[in-house]
This record gives C-alpha cells, sequence and structure tokens, in this order.
C-alpha cells in the first residue's frame, strides 16, 4: 500500500515547514501532496518577477470573488500560489508579524497556547534575521532569512520624512516590541533573490529519504471511516489522469490555505449540513463552521502623478528596462531586485482607541486601475490604506461538488460600519500624508480617488470603486472549543469530531491579525509541528516591550 505516517495536504507556507519538522524525526514517514508544479519558474525567484506570476494561471489557482456590499459590483481578483511554496512564491515577500494584542486575543476567546508570550518562541525559531535585531524579539538561526530593503528612493524617504512630521515615529523594527511607526519594509529576499517557504524550509528537507514530495497531485477527497482520516485521493496530472489513493498511519494534516481547506473539507462531506446537501454530497460529519467566517484586509489605493523624480514605471519599459535587466543579472541590483512596497506605516485611524488600526504602505509606482501587476506609462506613486483587524466576516462555498471548480468566495468586505468608518480614515491619512512638505517638490496632483472627494460619502464611494483585497484570506476553519459552534479546529488543531485530521494554514485563525498573513502562518505550522510530533512546545518568554 501507498502508506506514509503522515500527508500534508499543500506544500504552501505551512505544508512547507510541516514537511522540514516532521521529517526530522527518521522514524517517520512523509508525503506532501501539491496541485501544483515544482517552483522552477524563473519568475519566482526573481523579486519582479511578481509582476509576471500575479496572472499566471500555471502556478496560480487566479480565483476570483463573488461581488459584495461594497465592492460596486466588482468580482475581486484573488489569486493564490498554486506550486511549491505555494503563495510565498507569488507574494510581495514582506514579513510582518503583527501586534501582540492579535494572538492575546486568540488565547482569551478560548485557545491556550496561543498568547504572544506562547507564540514569539516560534516566530523566533523560524527566521534567520540579518540586520539589527532586538534578540528578545527576533531569532538568528532560523531557516527563513529576514532582511531590510536594500534600495533606498528619494520618494520613500521624503514619505517617510512627512510621517514623522505629522507624528508618526521611526519604528526601527516594526516586528519587535512595539508595531507602530514608520520604516522601510522587512522582506523574505536575499542576495537579491525570494525566499520562498519552499526555498527556505522545504528544499533541504527534500534531501532526506523520508520525505516525498509529489507535483501536480490535485487533491480531490479525504477518507474519512468511522470518523477517523485514514488519507486522501488524489488526480495526478490534472482532472484527466490517473486517480490515487495515499493512506496516513498517524494523520492527515490539510495545509492548502483559506480557500482550499475548507474546500476540501466540504467535498469530503465535514461542513454544515444544508451546503453538502446543497451540492448532493453525503454527510460524513456536519461541522457549521466550515468555510465561515472568512475575513480580509480591502484597502483602497491613493495614486498622485509625480514631477521631477523618476519613478519605477519609466524604468519598466525599453532600453530602461534592459538596463534594470544587465543590473541584476550582474550583481543582483536595481528594480528587479527590489519589492513592490517598499515602506510600511502603522498608526492611528481616530475611529478607535486601540493602538494602531489602520495600515498604510508606500510605493514609488502607479498602477493601472489601481491593481498590482501593470504599471503605469506616466511616474506616479501609490500609498494603499487599510483597516488592520476588520470586524466584517465572508464565508467560502461550493460552487459545484467538482474539486476541480473554483470555490465561491464571498468576503462581505465593509460589512460592518466601523470597517467603513476606518476605511475612510486610512484613505483620508493617505492624502495628508502624500501632501506633506517633503513630497511638495515631487507632487503633481491626485489621480485617484481626486481633489475633488473631500465628504466621508465621496471618500467610500471613491475607494469601494477600486477597493482591492491586500492578498490577506484566513479565519475560514477558525481554532476555538467545541462548545462554538462555528469553530473547526481545537487549539491544537485538531478538527471537532475527528481523529487524524488537523487543518495547518492560515484559515485556523480565530480573528484577522494586523499584519500580512505569511509570517504568522509558518508560526502556526512551527508550533503546530511540537503539536503533532509530541513535543514539548516551547517555553514563553518574558516580555517586556510588548506589554
Amino acid at each position: 500500500m501507498d502508506t506514509f505516517d503522515y500527508v500534508i495536504v499543500g506544500a504552501g507556507s505551512a505544508g512547507s515547514v510541516l514537511a522540514n519538522r516532521l521529517s526530522e524525526d527518521e522514524g517517520v514517514t512523509v508525503c506532501v501532496l501539491e496541485a501544483g508544479p515544482p517552483d522552477t519558474n524563473p519568475m519566482i525567484h526573481i523579486p519582479a518577477g511578481f509582476m509576471k506570476t500575479f496572472y499566471d494561471r500555471s502556478i496560480n489557482w487566479c480565483y476570483e470573488q463573488e461581488p459584495g456590499p461594497y465592492t460596486q459590483g466588482r468580482r475581486i481578483y484573488s489569486p493564490r500560489g498554486k506550486t511549491l511554496g505555494g503563495s510565498s512564491s507569488i507574494n510581495g515577500h514582506i514579513i510582518n508579524r503583527g501586534q501582540a494584542e492579535d494572538f492575546n486575543q486568540w488565547a482569551q476567546i478560548g485557545n491556550p497556547g496561543w498568547s504572544y508570550a506562547d507564540i514569539l518562541p516560534y516566530f523566533k525559531r523560524m527566521e534567520r534575521r540579518i540586520g539589527p535585531a532586538d534578540e528578545e524579539y527576533r531569532g538568528r538561526d532560523g531557516y527563513l532569512p529576514v532582511t531590510d530593503a536594500e534600495v533606498r528612493h528619494p520618494l520613500a524617504d521624503a514619505f517617510i520624512q512627512g510621517a514623522v512630521e505629522h507624528g508618526i515615529p521611526i519604528n526601527p523594527d516594526y516586528n519587535a516590541g512595539s508595531q507602530e511607526g514608520i520604516n522601510y519594509a522587512q522582506r523574505a529576499i536575499l542576495d537579491g533573490r525570494r525566499v520562498s517557504a519552499a526555498r527556505a524550509f522545504l528544499r533541504p528537507a527534500m534531501r532526506r529519504p523520508n520525505l516525498e514530495v509529489r507535483t501536480e497531485a490535485h487533491v480531490i477527497n479525504l477518507e474519512i471511516t468511522d470518523r477517523r482520516a485514514t488519507g486522501v485521493r488524489y488526480m495526478k496530472d490534472g482532472a484527466q489522469g490517473s486517480e490515487q489513493t495515499v493512506h496516513a498511519r498517524r494523520e492527515v494534516i490539510l495545509s492548502g490555505g483559506a480557500y482550499n481547506s475548507p474546500q476540501l473539507l466540504l467535498l469530503s462531506g465535514v461542513g454544515p449540513k444544508a451546503e453538502l446537501e446543497r451540492h448532493g454530497i453525503e454527510p460524513v460529519h456536519i461541522l457549521e463552521g466550515v468555510g465561515e467566517g472568512l475575513q480580509d484586509h480591502y484597502t483602497s489605493r491613493t495614486v498622485v502623478r509625480v514631477k521631477n523624480m523618476h519613478t519605477m514605471n519609466e524604468k519598466v519599459r525599453g532600453f530602461a528596462l534592459a538596463g534594470e535587466a544587465l543590473k541584476y543579472a550582474f550583481g543582483r541590483k536595481g528594480i528587479l531586485a527590489m519589492t513592490p512596497t517598499l515602506v510600511y506605516c502603522f498608526w492611528h485611524s481616530g475611529v478607535t482607541a486601540e493602538r494602531s488600526d489602520v495600515q498604510l504602505t508606500f510605493t514609488p509606482a502607479s498602477y493601472m486601475d489601481g491593481v498590482k501587476g501593470k504599471l503605469e506609462d506616466e511616474p506616479g506613486m501609490t500609498v494603499p490604506s487599510w483597516q488592520q483587524r476588520p470586524e466584517s466576516r465572508g464565508y467560502l462555498r461550493l460552487k459545484s461538488s467538482d474539486p476541480f471548480d473554483a470555490p465561491l468566495i464571498q468576503t462581505n468586505y465593509l460589512s460592518e460600519e466601523l470597517d467603513r468608518r476606518i476605511f475612510v480614515a486610512g484613505m483620508r491619512l493617505a492624502r495628508t500624508l502624500l501632501k506633506s512638505n517633503p513630497l511638495a517638490p515631487y507632487y503633481d496632483y491626485e489621480c485617484y480617488p481626486g481633489d475633488d472627494v473631500q465628504t466621508n460619502d465621496e471618500f467610500l464611494d471613491a475607494g469601494t470603486r477600486r477597493g482591492q483585497t491586500t492578498f490577506h484570506p484566513g479565519c475560514t476553519c477558525r481554532m476555538g472549543p467545541a462548545q462554538n459552534h462555528l469553530s473547526v479546529v481545537d487549539h491544537e488543531l485538531r478538527v471537532h469530531g475527528l481523529k487524524n485530521l488537523r487543518v495547518v494554514d492560515a484559515s485556523v485563525m480565530p480573528k484577522m491579525i494586523s499584519a500580512n498573513l505569511n509570517a504568522s502562518t509558518l508560526m502556526i505550522a512551527e508550533k503546530a509541528s511540537d503539536m503533532i510530533s509530541g513535543r514539548s512546545a516551547i517555553e514563553p518568554e518574558e516580555i517586556q516591550a510588548a506589554q
């Protein structure tokens, strides 16, 4: 029989970490099943290559959301990685942990072991921080290198100076004691190349004889007998390929992400009764929370036309691009080695009393229709802004019982009034910072939303006409106690009511965090690997500055 101790579905961020940590034990065997191809596409590894991978269906699921109450009838494009490394192979490279309060809330709502003090050791274990760092918060010996942005752009410098004049302090390390403030971004790039979860965690582990990684293996169903997961069925080489089965002696672990993990549970008969019946799927285990509670960050991008300064827009075509290609080929320098976002800013909307509740980023570039991936011809700069901890929740459901159909995604952005107020406040702050004195020599005019937009209602209308996801979906298989009928996994990430089945990815987050999700997804997998292996959790750390 094709049998392993552990079968991991998905070789993305979480799956890569799990494969590495579980296979450290020479006495167990591990199989990883990835629906996409190997990560051999060269655009994955060039930092600016995200502009190509963004719409590449060979390595990207290229999902679309359903129109929501505040998307002006639009279907929002939602890319997700479909290759080794998952979305860490196509994302914007940023490393951003979030605030201590995010994780303390997880623990307070019934998830022991997930407070900031509990999870900080796992953030430290996963990373190899390169550059200045407070050893109380940062790791030096992990698999994932975390570096500071090497490029310093005059527009970014001016934006930071303008924020400081507005009262926002420079924060030397937003991943340490306090997130508040502004600075250049930290990223998973080393020597001019992307460091995905596959490159950092999975590739080193693939040398071990007890780990097998199978690509082009689309899992279509979980095998569940007497409420125990025993294996999975998958199609090798697509819908027209051959169906195969792999068995698990110990556990099946779902690491497909916030969209694919709940979709697989539903296809396997695990989920809300009404949803299963709607598609003629025989219920195996009724679990009402599967797919419910989807959250994401919803952003509006303020765009300004630039004068008296070159931006990235002019460097991606013609002779300029050829010059940049030579810089990268011979020194791994220039715009091809840059992150799409240079500056991160965390501050107060004025709407809540929270420590910081709005986030802004800055890039010396502007995108067609405000969407990442296609730069404009004329020089521009962009400040996206978003609420850090949205209240609005949506859902993920099935479009059909066909495992090759995309899921139905409804995020319900801004359905809560508080979210709308902070959304507008973020746009106002973006405009204020772009009109600061240090940027005045380069500021030509505001392209979007435009100076004619002045009232809160006008900001809301304009923002929702071009609002987009920040690509941070989570919370569709929420962690929580069994008495909460919408929780899917317990605090050890075991699926309620089933044996030998866990979910380990961003879907288990009970509430959205004030950050990009990749770093926390890696942390979740680090902690889960100890739970699965039976190793003792790393002792919580004494924390001073974060309190």
